[in-house]
């Protein structure tokens, strides 16, 4: 049975209650006013009698009329007077009993459900319709529909001017950032820290997996380099254009990229593990995905399950072999791709420079210039710099301006005013570091790109995104708020 069925079993369930629930209290109703109208015909015909009497014993006494009987005279009285019950006549209203359902021990919900329905046929119970409107009444659908409005609906932001000079200040400390620490790849303060942070990651990897440390005089990270390499072989690492038949045209600067298999990101993970079960190796080259066949590998495990985790494995050993350049690289070598960068390839439109490459070219020769991973995570630490002193700023601010308690002070992504502020502060930071890589690029689109910070770019893409949709769904059902609170009644219910 559906969460559709289910649910509509139960509302029918309900209707049919309520619509119980209702007669018995109408019922009610009737009985009281009966028994109003019993009692008050009691009291008047009591009063009567009363009235009878007193007009009857006012009679006798202004007649000065005495009674003598002996118990002769008074049987004949008694049989006189007594009237039978046949001959009584009473007049009263039927009260029509309440029809039910009937449930005993051993009804089950499947039975329960029939009767439902029987139910509902024998009062022509409309089950199909919105069951709110049968189940609630006009004054609740009215304040459950003002509370939805108030709590459970898309708004827009309602920011101040100090919103937007406090999301704009972080958005310029973020971009300052990316100016003077980050730079060209390889060059910058930050990029050097997290390509050393890499170096340490891939000897820690290594040591994990089994490697005992350099040799005497070798340097420790070629050395776990070579390490990994030995140990998560995988026969999609071609090299060179010699390698795939001369096909198409690679390098050992750019097969880290086209081959979509290195790719850190799900589209990575997909085509390593398709290409360890076929034996075939996926490449990207002038906007298209070339397949080459390989050498047979078959990958370690008894089934099914347990191939599939070799090849995750196998994926992930390799990444870290290749993340800060092969063991025989001169400086820094080639890495892996920044996450979903291989697929900027795609894009073979546009003619740039004097040679009128188009974007996927240019997209690989800022690779080759050392725009990867590794790159990468200094790029977002400008970002994440934005990012976190936006909100913390946001709290602050909600907390000792607007005089709010801390539990609302909570900086949620769903928050309008808080979306709107990252948004000004990403974008602050997006002009601040367009302008300064447009400035020193002079024209050349590959060092402006080599400048630029595409995770900046992308994290601004993805709340313009949110408050796009946020103004054109403005008044409508937040989905997500909605699912929070009833997660949270529900816990609330079974902790009580």
């Amino acid at each position: 049975m559906t969460e559709k069925n289910k649910f509509d079993n139960l509302t029918h369930a309900l209707i049919v209650q309520k619509h119980q629930l209702d007669g018995a209290q109408d019922q009610s109703g009737h009985l009281d006013a009966t028994l109003d109208s019993m009692i008050s015909e009691q009291k008047s015909n009591q009063e009567l009698l009363d009235h009878l009497l007193f007009q009857a014993q006012t009679i006798v006494t202004e007649s000065r009329i005495a009674f003598e009987t002996d118990d002769e005279d008074a049987c004949f009285i008694e049989s006189t007077f007594y009237v039978n019950s046949s001959e009584i006549s009473l007049t009263h209203n039927v009260i029509n009993t309440l029809d039910h359902i009937e449930i005993t021990d051993s009804t089950d919900w499947s039975q329960y459900l029939d009767q439902v329905e029987a139910y509902a046929t024998r009062h022509d119970i409309a089950l199909g319709t919105d069951p709110f409107q049968n189940l609630m009444s006009t004054s609740q659908r009215i304040a459950l529909e003002k509370r939805i409005k108030e709590e459970f609906s898309l708004k827009t932001a309602t920011t101040d001017k100090y919103d937007y000079m406090i999301a704009g200040t972080c958005g310029l400390i973020g971009g300052l950032i990316d100016i003077f620490f980050v730079g060209l790849p390889g060059q910058g303060g930050l990029t050097e820290f997290t390509d050393d942070l890499t170096d340490t990651a891939v000897q820690k990897f290594a040591t994990l997996n089994g490697w005992s440390g350099p040799r005497e005089g070798k340097d420790q990270t070629a050395s776990a380099i070579g390490f990994l390499e030995q140990n998560y072989k995988v026969k999609y690492d071609h090299r060179h254009s010699g390698d795939v038949g001369g096909r198409f045209n690679m390098s050992t600067k750019n097969h880290h990229i086209k081959n979509l298999a290195h790719s850190p990101d799900l589209v990575g993970l997909f085509f390593s593990i398709l290409d360890q079960f076929n034996s075939i190796a996926h490449f990207v080259d002038n906007g298209k995905i070339i397949s080459v066949d390989t050498e047979t590998f078959e990958l370690n495990g008894s089934n099914f399950i347990s191939k599939l985790f070799a090849g995750f494995t196998n994926w992930l050993g390799h990444l870290f072999s290749d993340v800060a350049g092969s063991s025989g690289a001169q400086g820094r070598g080639s890495g892996i791709p920044i996450p979903f960068y291989s697929l900027l390839q795609f894009i073979n439109v546009g003619e740039f420079g004097q040679h009128k490459q188009t974007f996927a070219k240019i997209a690989v020769q800022v690779f080759e210039q050392g725009y990867d991973f590794r790159h990468g995570m200094a790029l977002a630490i400008p970002v994440l710099v934005t990012e976190l002193l936006t909100r913390l700023t946001w709290v602050i601010k909600q907390r000792f301006y607007h005089k709010k308690p801390w539990p609302e002070c909570i900086p949620s992504a769903n928050n309008p005013e808080l979306r709107r502020m990252l948004l000004i502060a990403h974008g602050s930071l997006c002009l601040v570091d367009t302008t300064d890589a447009a400035l020193r690029s002079c024209g050349n689109m590959i060092l402006f790109m080599l400048r630029s910070n595409l995770i900046a770019w992308a994290r601004f893409g993805t709340l313009a995104l949110k408050e796009v949709r946020a103004r054109y769904h403005e008044g409508d059902l937040d989905i997500d708020a909605v699912d929070a609170y009833l997660d949270a009644e529900y816990k609330r219910l079974l902790a009580t």
